[in-house]
Order: structure tokens, then C-alpha cells, then sequence
């Protein structure tokens, strides 16, 4: 297992190689000079484009793009596994036609470019590829049932389906469904009910993965009662049944479908026959109701889709939480409603059930517009953006503000016909930009507002979820872990432990599992939150490691301790009774056992950040409901030197009593496994009380809590409260300090830790009782929580917020909390006791603050209104208002400024418009660069950044729009910081005809010269001249000027390039790199010497005596001074008071 990293290390490098070996003679390739792809014009619908991808530069042999490593380093689900096409273009967006090149491609393998088949002194460029794919195969309607197999008696009958998908592509599920069937009683004796007395049946009852079953019991089909049950090995016998009477044989348990076989004979006087049961899992959801727009008189259809073990055979649905009557709509999985009116507008939901359970799916706004009624308002609401320093509007004190105008976050009615529909098909968007000038000190600013907003096409949604995955206890990245998307592959995590994945726009949970490579940490399960509006977000997930392994004897008994670790006393044991372990397939196992049980301790506040997914498990009602956890272990079984798991059972597990002194909780708490495929714990056996056994007994009387429980597939396991004293708390994340309305950040994630009462107090000894995380939206966040409307402080809660690796900082509540600033009104701040973490201790970090979860009292107007809102008041609580009372955070960088001359607000795909100018010129892939500039001297700085067009003839000159930041003193080197700017990326304008290499100026504030330019970044400028000599920049001494270059560079030259599908997240993984100084690695404490791409010295101004030190010394000479200042500044013109960011652009 230890070479298990190297070996994956050395398939990386193998892809990029077999790649390099390839030749245009090998398999069905195509050679091209110019568009690599046979057609790229009038795809159907069933299609699509995948993203960009480049795994490789050009050096040696040439550039291979070779599909086999796009899937390694990508991830094997980001091409699809037959691409219809492929379109290669260099990374300044040109064709291979227009460079002169002769390239190969092959939709199956990939693309590559051979050096030696350039004309004379050409090399290959850098190319990027993307695939054209076909979109996901679905099933066609259910065909009619087929005839009976019998004609008497009870029989069975099957229907089929059709994948209508590409040839060779498959559906998930079953193509085909059967049911029973009954037709009158046979006349006389049926096969199984007449009996031969010499004969016999040999049976056996399985799981799908070959596990025998214990206890099931066997029936013959059409007779009464149980004729026989299984034995340890899962085998039984029944005599008298006739060898060739090809009986019908069923078998039931507990947990288990039903299943059903035929009995064949393998003599002529006895019969076999196999069983096999599928495990009984609840029933999950494939679709969910969409939210939709329609007018008064049409027609509006909402589908859900459920399956699992049993397909769901009831739906019901909802609307605002009334049940529709079933007679009336005749609904089945899909809702149909014709001739709309305004009064069926509101949400509605769909519940889905089976004999295993019930499951509830997401709530769909339906919105129905009155006649004349506009779905987009074309009048522009207000959004402020700051302008730089030294610009400002009439009567504007302090830092001034531009309303640029935003459209309405909304959908617009879809055309008719769209069945289920997509939802957002059509978006309130910009319509119409006006350019305005901005008086400045000195100059004009240009920017674009909004006029005029109206529906269009909705970008497609596409989430993305970013992170890496980290050691809990050593912070050491896991490599080349395996991603597992509830059970489906995904690939592998990088050498730094990162991962990159994209979000189904279908899915409601994601659930992911990473798998050690080495078998060193536990399988870390997580449900992470992400934005199904499209918007990326940044995940830190933490790895536990997992315990010593101990060697036990498999014919003994044993007793492993659930917890125990770093000095406190273990909360239970496992007992295992002596030849308690099996193999898989259920043979008896008596050899020694490699052991290892980790405890995840919830009385060590930091073992939160580790545990396995969310805490929650699917209710009789089919709704989502939290657990309350008092611990929970893994537990790994092997034979010594083997990768197979060994069973054991029954196995019990014993908690003290004493660890569960909360009322009621003693008899609530049950032991709960986890499934891997959807992260719901699913209730193994409940705990009941009983007394210490054997020795232990005459040593210390102790009372525990035991429950039973076989050790098969699932080794996660939890011991939990379900709790309904529950309640949600509203989040919000802004830009700066300021809170400003329409500075709110998307993206960021929240976690709320509930935290059991402050050590000493005697109901209850844990830490934390459960978490949970969400993701801002445009309105904030939800988080559920546990709440107490007696008594405030009987749960409280820690609340911390990220993005992208960022910690931000709460409200201040020191001396005490200022309710204009913390977000909620007196008295009910005074009642839910807010602190901030530094507030006992200015030292201490700011990341995160402690409340009193105190549910709101309906009696109390100014409790109403949030921050906390009642469990089944989750829809108010999302759409509340900014003015409603919500908890706050900001950013810690606020030292940053950004201005575009054509907004865009980064959390709205939909704000994005088709203008030359635009910083983001392709609004479906993010392009962010920054970079490095390493500063000389006693204090931190601000540098800006001003980008404006370089070499394409529409933009030469023109602002695209600046960057302010402030550089960031290396903990490790005095006198040095570092500032991480950026700047708008060389490429392709939105026309797609030509590139622009932007024209970028690096200036310091204050007295700073440049003294170093990274000598491969002037290298690589001086290879790569503008094609007019008079786009060259001026060399200024006190500045850098560059063009910025087209082709992504990384840390060796200062240049930080990420391509992501969402701008934020684009951003924070080039800043996280930038600060490391790597073009892989991530780090929030800047490394001012690593990779940076310009170096300026900057000197301290000399020290001036105070005026009082000057008027103490020598007053006359003082006074004179003063009265000359103050003449001099009379007479003297306006100065400028920042950098003049050159002509402007209407």
C-alpha cells in the first residue's frame, strides 16, 4: 500500500508520455491544417461542448493534448466517454490554419502537434482542446405491459423501456419492470403445491454482492406460510418438492426486498435454487420540481422522479403545503395545470413513497403573471460601485459611489411547450449599456451603466466545487486519493490534494468520498454545499487519520474502546465474541485480525472539521432531519497483509450511561451507519439500558447503553438523538467592513458548529452535538440549528465563514456589540448573547463568533424578523430582505478596489453583456491573471494595476478598468511585503476575431523604484514584441509596463493564470497560488520571495518634526511656516490625488 502514491505518480507522468509517443499513422486520426474537426456547425441539440482543457506546453517533441491525460488530470468524468468531435485553437485563440501549422486529431485520443513536421524554423504552439459530447442518455416512456407467463394461477408480467441515447451510451437503472399477475386457481395439483416424498430442494438465499443470509424465510410461491429458513451459511433444504416441477421459490427478510426464482433440477430426484434479496434502501430522488414562470391562462407541468430498491409507487403533491386533491389533477410523477390563475402561484412539492420509506423532494416556485403584468422590469434597480480614489459625484463626502443600474434576479415566462421545462430557461437581463463620464482629479473615468433590462436566454448553470483535502491532525495533503461521487468514480486528487468537480445541474446532495490511496486515513464522506446557481465554491475538506491497528485472535473475544485518545476517558467499547469474524463470502474466518476502531470525539471541538458527512438522516415523513451526535467510529477488520474486509457480527456496542445524562436521551439514542451513496445515517438497532457484565462488574458498577449490529459492507457508524428543537439562522457576507447592500459576496461558505453547554455545566460533557455548512447565495444563508425558546444559552452555536481558503471576520463586539453593526436589534442581540471570538481575548482570532441560540418567541415583535427563524419558516428565512436582523461577516482583504468600465457583478451570470470593453469576455469560462510584485521597504503598500487595450485596433488605449492591493507583509522577512494584482487577461475580445495583448502598468504608491524585472517574464517579452513598435510600453522607472502576455504562464515568471467556469473562484485560486509563490499550491501567508515578477524598492519619507515639537523650539520660525502653507495651498490649482488611468471609452 505504500508504493500505492508512487505507482499513481508514475501513471501521471506514463499518460503525458504514451502521448509524446504517438504518431499520425497510429489508428483513425485526422490531419488538419485547419479547423480539427470534420464539422462544427449545425450540432443538434442532443450535444454540447465540453470546457478547455491543456495538460500540456510546448518543449521537446511538440504539444500533446492526449485525451487519456485530460481524464487523468481533469478527472475522468469532465470528457465524455465517446466525444462526437473535437476543436483545438492556440492559447491567443487562433486556429491551426492561420498559424501555418500541421496538427493531428483524433476525437478518441486527442490532439497533438509534431515539431519536426513545421516548416523550417517553426515550433508547434500552445494549443487547448475542448470535446464535443453528447448530452446524458435518459429513458423514453414505459412500453405496454407484456402477457402473463402463466395462464392460471399467479403469474408474472414485464414492461420495458428505451434509452434514448447515442449508440453504445447507457441509462442508469433498469430497462425493464415486472409486477405480479393473477388469473383464476389452477384446476388439480400446481407445481408448488404437489409434493414428491422423495425428493428434495437445495436452496440458497443471497445478497447481489454473493453474501449468504441469515434468518430469511422460504416460501413456495403460491403457498401459505414459511416452509423453511436459512442457516448461518444461507442455505436450506425442503423436502418433498418435485425435481422438475420448476417450482416457484421466494424468500423474505427483514431489510430486504422479496425475491423470487425458479427451481431447476440437477437430478432426478432433487432441485436447487438461488435467492438473491437486494438490500431495502429508502427511495431517493432523481428529478425535482424546477422553479418556473408562466401567464395567466397557460399551461404548467412539474415532474419528479424518484427510484431505490422498490420503485416508488405513490407520489403525491403539494402546493403551499396543502395536499392536492389526486382525483381532481390526476397527477402521477408529473403535475399538470391548465389554464393557469394567479391563485395557483406559490411552491410547490412532490413526496414520493415506498414500503421502504418516503422522500420528500425540493420546493419549486411557480410564478403566474397577470395579464400586461412584465415577468423583467425594464427599468434598472439601483447597484452602487465605488469609484477610485479621486473621482466623485456631486455633493459626495468621503468614498464615492455610481449607481451602474442592475437588472432583476429573475426568470421570465419559458414558450410553450416545455414539458418538465429547464428552469431559467429565459432571464431578466441587460438589454441596453449607456456610457457615462466620471470627473476625476485631472481626467475622465468611462464606465457603462445600465438603461434598459429585458428577457434573454439564461446562461447555462454549470456548479463547480474546488478544494483540497488535508490531514486533520498534520495539515499534509492527500495525494492521488480517489473521488467518489455518491458511488460513481470521479477521478483522483492531485500530488497537492486537490480536486476539481462539476456539479449536475439535477443534483440536490453532493456527496463525495475521497479514499486514501495508502489506506493510512479513514474514507472522508462529505456532503458539500455548493451554488446551484452556477457560482464556484471552495472546500477544505479534513482526513482523519485513521487509529493504530491492534492484533486480535479471531476464536477469542475482545473489547475495543470507542475513544480514550489524549487523556480523556472512552465514552463505550465493541465487543467482539469469540468467533464472531467471516470472510465476505460468509466462510468462517479463525486466523488473526488487524483491528482498528477510529472514534470521532465530540468532545474535542476540533474533531468537527472531520466528521463524516452532515448529520442527517430521511424521516418517516420522507423530510430531511437532523441528528445529535455523542460520537462516531469507523471501524476496519482485515486479515494481516489483506485489502479485503472482513464481516463479523453480531457485534456489540456498548456506551457508558454516564456520557447521557440529557433528558430523554437515554431512550432516544440509537446507533445509526451510514450510507456512502447519499451520506443519510440510516438506524441500525436502538440502545437499551443494561449493567456491567463479567469482572468489570465486581471492579466499578457502570450502567451501559447497548445496541447490536453486523459488520458488513458499511463500517460508519453514529450515535445519535434525533432532536426537534430546531430553528434556521440567516448569514450574510459582504465585500468590506461597511455592509454595504450591494456589496454582498456569493460563494462563501458558512459552517455553524452547535455547541453543548461551557465545560463544567452537568447535563451534558460534549463540545459540539452537530454541524452543518451552507453556501451564500445573493440572499445570504440558512443554516439549520438546534434552538431553545425557554432558555437562551441551553444550545449556542460557533459560526465561521471562508472563501476560498479566506477566513472572514464577524461583526465586532468589543467593548460591547453595536447593533447597527453586528445586524440585529436590541433586545434580542442581548438575549442570544453575541461575542466575537477575540472578545475575551484581543489576541485571539477573529474568524468566527459565539450565540446564544435562542428560538424567536411569536409573542415578541422584534423577534420576527430573524436572525433566527422557526424550523418550518425556512422559505421566509431565504427570502428575507436585507433590512431583516441577519449576522454578518466580511472580507478580511478589504484593501482591495476593483473598477470595470462595463460592470459585471461576478455572482450573476446573467448581468454579463456582449461589450468590447468587458473585463470578462467569454461569460461561460473565467480567465483570471494575476501578478506578483514584490515591494522593498518598512511598510505595507497599495500598487494598482491599470489594464486597457494593447494591440487590438477597436481597444487601443481604452480602459478596460483598474486594481487596487494592498501588499502583504512574509512573516519571515522583515522590511519585504508582497502584493498579489490583478490584471485583465491577453486573449480574444468577445468577437472571437482577434486577440488583445492588454496593455498593463504596475505602479506603487509613494516613493518606490523599480530595481528587478524576473528574468524569465523579460525573457519571454522580448521574445513575444507587440507587432507595431509603438504599442512597446514606456520604461518608467517608478512603474511596470508589459503587454501582457497571451499564453498562460505560471510562477516561474510572477504570472498567476486560472480558467474556471465561475470568476470568484477563478480569482481566489490565483491569489491562493500567487501568496504560495507555486502554480499548484495554495496559501493564505504571503511568501514574498517566491515567484514574484517585479521587485521595487520603496523608501520611507523623512520624518518632520510635529508642529508642537516645531512651536516648543522656535515658534517665529513655525508660525511663518504655517502662514505660508496656508497661502501657497489658497492659490494653488486641484492636484491630482491618483494615478490618471489614461483615455477613456464611452
Amino acid at each position: 500500500m505504500a508504493s500505492l502514491g508512487l505507482l499513481l505518480c508514475l501513471l501521471a507522468a506514463a499518460h503525458l508520455a504514451r502521448a509524446r509517443e504517438a504518431t499520425p499513422t497510429e489508428g483513425p486520426t485526422a490531419e488538419v491544417h485547419g479547423q480539427p474537426s470534420p464539422t462544427l456547425e449545425g450540432w443538434e441539440d442532443a450535444s454540447e461542448w465540453t470546457s478547455w482543457f491543456n495538460v500540456d506546453h510546448p518543449g521537446g517533441d511538440g504539444d500533446f493534448e492526449s485525451l487519456a491525460a485530460i481524464r487523468f488530470y481533469y478527472g475522468p468524468a469532465r470528457v465524455c466517454a465517446r466525444p462526437l468531435a473535437l476543436e483545438a485553437r492556440t492559447t491567443d485563440w487562433a486556429l491551426p490554419a492561420a498559424v501555418g501549422e500541421r496538427v493531428h486529431a483524433s476525437p478518441a485520443r486527442g490532439f497533438w502537434c509534431l515539431n519536426r513536421e513545421q516548416p523550417r524554423g517553426r515550433r508547434c504552439s500552445n494549443y487547448h482542446v475542448r470535446f464535443r459530447c453528447p448530452l446524458e442518455p435518459a429513458w423514453g416512456a414505459w412500453g405496454p405491459w407484456g402477457s402473463c407467463s402463466k395462464s392460471c394461477g399467479l403469474g408474472r408480467r414485464l414492461r420495458s423501456r428505451s434509452c434514448l441515447a447515442p449508440a453504445g451510451d447507457k441509462c442508469s437503472g433498469r430497462g425493464q419492470e415486472g409486477q405480479k399477475c393473477a388469473w383464476s386457481p389452477c384446476p388439480g395439483c400446481s407445481s408448488d403445491s404437489c409434493g414428491c416424498p422423495d425428493h428434495i430442494l437445495l436452496g440458497s438465499v443471497v445478497t447481489t454482492s454473493g453474501r449468504p443470509l441469515l434468518g430469511a424465510r422460504v416460501s413456495l410461491g403460491a403457498g401459505p406460510g414459511t416452509v423453511a429458513t436459512t442457516d448461518a451459511h444461507g442455505t436450506f433444504r425442503v423436502p418433498g418438492v418435485c425435481a422438475r416441477s420448476q417450482a416457484n421459490i421466494s424468500a423474505q427478510l427483514d431489510g430486504f426486498s422479496a425475491g423470487l426464482a425458479r427451481a431447476t433440477a440437477n437430478s432426478s430426484t432433487s432441485a436447487v435454487v438461488t435467492i438473491v434479496l437486494d438490500k431495502l434502501g429508502k427511495p431517493y430522488l432523481m428529478k425535482h420540481p424546477e422553479s418556473q414562470v408562466r401567464e395567466v391562462g397557460q399551461n404548467v407541468t412539474f415532474c419528479c422522479k424518484a427510484s431505490g430498491t422498490l420503485t416508488p409507487s405513490k407520489y403525491w403533491w403539494f402546493h403551499n403545503g396543502t395536499l392536492l386533491d389526486r382525483h381532481q389533477h390526476g397527477y402521477g410523477a408529473h403535475l399538470e395545470l391548465h389554464g393557469l390563475r394567479q391563485n395557483q402561484s406559490g411552491v410547490y412539492h412532490c413526496k414520493a413513497s415506498s414500503e421502504a420509506g418516503a422522500v420528500r423532494s425540493r420546493s419549486a416556485q411557480l410564478t403566474v403573471l397577470a395579464p400586461g403584468q412584465p415577468a423583467c422590469d425594464p427599468q434598472p434597480h439601483e447597484h452602487l460601485i465605488q469609484l477610485p480614489e479621486g473621482c466623485s459625484m456631486p455633493g459626495a463626502g468621503g468614498p464615492s459611489y455610481l449607481d451602474v443600474g442592475r437588472c432583476a434576479d429573475s426568470l421570465c415566462p419559458g414558450p410553450a411547450g416545455m414539458g418538465c421545462g429547464a428552469a431559467g430557461s429565459r432571464c431578466c437581463s441587460v438589454s441596453r449599456l449607456e456610457g457615462r463620464r466620471v470627473p476625476c482629479a485631472g481626467y475622465e473615468l468611462p464606465v457603462q451603466v445600465v438603461v434598459q433590462c429585458g428577457c434573454r436566454a439564461c446562461p447555462a448553470p454549470r456548479g463547480l466545487v474546488r478544494g483540497r483535502v488535508l490531514a486533520e491532525d498534520s495539515g499534509e495533503p492527500l495525494r492521488f486519493a480517489r473521488i467518489l461521487v455518491g458511488r460513481e468514480p470521479a477521478g483522483f486528487t492531485s500530488a497537492q490534494g486537490a480536486f476539481t468537480l462539476e456539479v449536475p445541474a439535477s443534483t440536490e446532495r453532493l456527496v463525495v468520498t475521497f479514499v486514501d490511496a495508502g489506506g493510512k486515513f479513514m474514507d472522508a464522506v462529505r456532503v458539500l454545499p455548493f451554488d446551484a446557481r452556477g457560482a464556484g465554491v471552495y472546500h477544505e475538506v479534513r482526513a482523519l487519520r485513521k487509529a493504530p491497528a491492534v492484533l486480535l485472535d479471531a476464536r477469542q473475544g475482545h473489547r475495543l474502546a470507542l475513544g480514550g485518545q489524549r487523556g480523556r476517558a472512552a465514552l463505550g467499547e465493541l465487543v467482539l465474541p469469540p468467533g464472531a469474524f467471516r470472510r465476505a463470502d460468509g466462510r468462517p474466518y479463525v486466523g488473526p485480525v488487524e483491528a482498528s476502531v477510529t472514534f470521532v470525539d465530540p468532545r474535542d471541538l476540533a474533531s468537527a472539521a472531520a466528521a463524516p458527512s452532515d448529520l442527517r438522516f430521511v424521516d418517516s415523513d420522507g423530510e430531511l432531519a437532523p441528528l445529535r451526535t455523542y460520537g462516531m467510529f469507523a471501524v476496519d477488520l482485515r486479515a494481516p497483509g489483506a485489502a479485503e474486509q472482513l464481516h463479523a457480527g453480531p457485534v456489540s456496542v456498548r456506551v457508558a450511561a454516564a456520557h447521557v445524562r440529557m433528558a430523554g436521551h437515554a431512550e432516544a439514542l440509537q446507533l445509526w451507519s451510514l450510507e456512502p451513496g447519499t451520506g443519510l445515517w440510516e438506524e441500525e438497532a436502538a440502545m437499551r439500558g443494561a449493567g456491567a457484565v463479567g469482572r468489570r462488574r465486581r471492579r466499578e458498577e457502570r450502567a451501559f447503553l447497548v445496541g447490536h449490529v453486523q459488520l458488513r459492507e458499511r463500517r460508519l457508524f453514529n450515535l445519535d438523538v434525533p432532536e426537534r428543537r430546531r430553528c434556521f439562522v440567516k448569514v450574510r457576507a459582504y465585500a468590506t467592513d461597511k455592509f454595504v447592500p450591494s456589496e454582498q459576496v456569493r460563494g462563501v461558505v458558512v459552517t455553524l458548529v452547535n455547541l453543548e453547554p461551557a465545560p463544567g455545566f452537568t447535563a451534558n460533557p460534549r463540545a459540539w452535538g452537530r454541524f452543518d455548512s451552507a453556501v451564500t447565495g445573493p440572499d445570504g444563508a440558512c443554516l439549520p440549528a438546534f434552538c431553545d425558546a425557554e432558555r437562551p444559552d441551553a444550545y449556542t452555536a460557533l459560526v465561521t465563514a471562508t472563501l476560498g481558503g479566506e477566513e472572514l471576520e464577524p461583526a465586532p463586539s468589543r467593548p460591547v456589540p453595536r447593533p447597527v453593526v453586528v445586524g440585529v436589534p436590541e433586545p434580542y442581540l442581548g438575549r442570544l448573547g453575541y461575542r466575537r471570538t477575540d472578545h475575551d481575548d484581543p489576541a485571539a482570532k477573529r474568524n468566527g463568533f459565539r450565540v446564544n441560540l435562542a428560538r424567536p418567541r411569536l409573542e415578541e415583535p422584534g423577534e420576527a424578523r430573524g436572525p433566527l427563524y422557526p424550523w418550518r419558516a425556512l422559505r421566509q428565512c431565504q427570502e428575507a430582505p436585507v433590512t431583516d436582523a441577519h449576522f454578518r461577516f466580511s472580507r478580511v482583504e478589504a484593501d482591495r478596489f476593483e473598477f470595470n468600465v462595463v460592470p459585471f457583478r461576478e455572482d450573476a451570470p446573467a448581468s454579463w453583456t456582449r461589450h468590447r470593453l468587458a473585463w470578462w469576455p467569454n461569460p461561460q469560462e473565467f480567465r483570471a491573471c494575476f501578478l506578483k510584485v514584490r515591494l522593498r521597504g518598512p511598510q505595507e503598500y497599495v500598487v494598482r494595476a491599470h489594464s486597457a487595450g494593447g494591440t487590438h485596433p477597436d481597444t487601443r488605449g481604452r480602459l478596460y478598468g483598474l486594481r487596487d492591493s494592498r501588499s502583504v507583509r512574509d512573516p519571515g522577512r522583515p522590511g519585504v511585503s508582497a502584493a498579489c494584482l490583478e490584471f485583465k487577461c491577453g486573449g480574444m475580445l468577445v468577437d472571437r476575431r482577434r486577440p488583445d495583448r492588454t496593455r498593463v502598468t504596475v505602479t506603487p504608491q509613494g516613493s518606490c523604484r523599480r530595481v528587478a524585472v524576473n528574468a524569465l517574464l523579460r525573457d519571454y517579452l522580448g521574445r513575444h514584441p507587440p507587432p507595431d513598435p509603438a504599442d512597446e510600453p514606456a520604461d518608467d522607472p517608478a512603474a511596470f509596463s508589459m503587454l501582457a502576455p497571451l499564453d498562460p504562464l505560471g510562477h516561474n515568471y510572477g504570472v498567476y493564470t486560472v480558467t474556471d467556469q465561475s470568476p470568484h473562484l477563478a480569482k481566489e485560486i490565483a491569489i491562493g497560488r500567487c501568496f504560495d509563490g507555486s502554480s499548484d499550491g495554495f496559501s493564505r501567508e504571503m511568501r514574498a520571495d517566491a515567484g514574484a515578477a517585479v521587485t521595487f524598492q520603496c523608501l520611507e519619507p523623512p520624518a518632520r518634526p510635529s508642529l508642537f515639537q516645531r512651536l516648543l523650539e522656535a515658534p517665529a520660525s513655525a508660525l511663518a511656516d504655517v502662514r505660508r502653507d496656508m497661502g501657497e495651498a489658497a492659490r494653488a490649482p486641484p492636484l491630482p490625488t491618483g494615478a490618471s488611468p489614461g483615455p477613456g471609452d464611452q
